[in-house]
């Protein structure tokens, strides 16, 4: 799958392309994946600008992203066919790659099958670790706060809600539509939920948190972020995730016209991303590994099939249609 044009907006199907090629036999020190599943992340909608913070998609180039899958050919000591492996291996069905760019997956957590989609989930960088660094590391939340996070239903979203969960916080959470609000009540028991699809957020949650917001996770920028800055307590925490009503206009990003709550309110704001803290990645890897076995951690999955529907699991998931974790099943 590569990028044949530059998205304008929501990056649509004829953006992209289908090519086949023949692989030849790995190199020295490389061994050949067969892909299983592919990420779809909401960060990916930025590499695709040709300029930006994100390392960027050429066009006629494979378009990037996180797989897992397993070893078939090996031409490096020490791998070998059958290993599972996680690395950026772009939309393709079949890649040869150093060794240098793979991570060796694990199967089971204790006596506990693990499925490899897990590591593209809650195990994953972009998610599931993104999460825990931005809620123990950044947010901290703390027992008896009132914690708001948006795009609640998603991958990143929902994990970060469950941690927050796990602090002790009371968690609003943020989502679009009436089948993500009531998983959020029914299935991740949070205290409350805002279809900002339905509802002013900032009114709704005035009546949800009428002293305020201690601390806000934000996904989504744009209004949804005003909403919540304007009901925020004094000494607020807003941590800055992700901005995802922004991604399809990235040359024109719009900021929060309430910013003067932080000051109003003696509040934080401060963002991040989960590789200025490698140093945590393995005790994030321990704890999200715990959680799953142990079934306190929950995360959906949605998953359509055949590498040629990745756009449209782009363009699904910019249109707010997924539930958690929004993957690609190659073969």
């Amino acid at each position: 799958m590569v990028l044949a044009q530059r998205p304008q907006g929501i990056a649509t199907a004829d953006c992209f392309r289908v090519e086949t090629h023949n692989l030849t036999a790995p190199a020295a020190g490389e061994v050949q994946v067969a892909v299983e599943y592919l990420s779809v992340d909401a960060g990916m909608r930025t590499m695709l600008e040709g300029v930006g913070f994100h390392a960027q998609v050429g066009l006629n180039d494979p378009i990037s992203a996180a797989g897992v899958g397993r070893i078939v050919a090996s031409n490096a000591a020490g791998w070998e066919p059958g290993q599972a492996v996680l690395a950026g291996m772009g939309a393709q069905s079949r890649v040869n790659l150093p060794i240098a760019a793979l991570t060796r997956i694990e199967e089971t957590v204790g006596s506990k099958p693990l499925p490899l989609r897990a590591h593209l989930g809650a195990l994953a960088p972009a998610t599931g670790i993104t999460a825990w660094i931005g809620m123990r590391c950044v947010a901290k939340p703390r027992a008896d706060d009132l914690f708001v996070v948006s795009a609640a239903a998603g991958a990143v979203g929902s994990i970060a809600a469950q941690i927050a969960k796990k602090a002790g916080a009371r968690v609003i959470g943020i989502a679009g539509g009436s089948r993500k609000t009531d998983y959020l009540l029914d299935q991740l028991g949070l205290d409350g939920a805002i279809d900002y699809k339905a509802e002013p957020v900032g009114e709704r949650l005035r009546q949800l948190a009428p002293n305020g917001v201690n601390g806000f996770f934000d996904n989504v920028g744009g209004d949804v972020l005003d909403g919540v800055l304007d009901n925020l307590a004094l000494h607020a925490r807003v941590t800055i995730c992700g901005a995802v009503s922004q991604y399809n206009n990235m040359n024109h990003i719009v900021g929060p016209s309430a910013y003067l709550r932080l000051a109003e309110r003696q509040a934080v704001m401060e963002g991040y991303a989960y590789f200025h803290f490698p140093e945590q990645f393995g005790k994030a890897t321990k704890e999200l590994s715990t959680w799953l076995a142990d079934g306190s951690l929950i995360l959906a999955e949605e998953v359509l099939e055949g590498i040629e529907r990745y756009p449209t699991a782009l363009e699904f998931m910019f249109r707010g249609g997924n539930l958690g974790k929004l993957l690609v099943k190659v073969a």
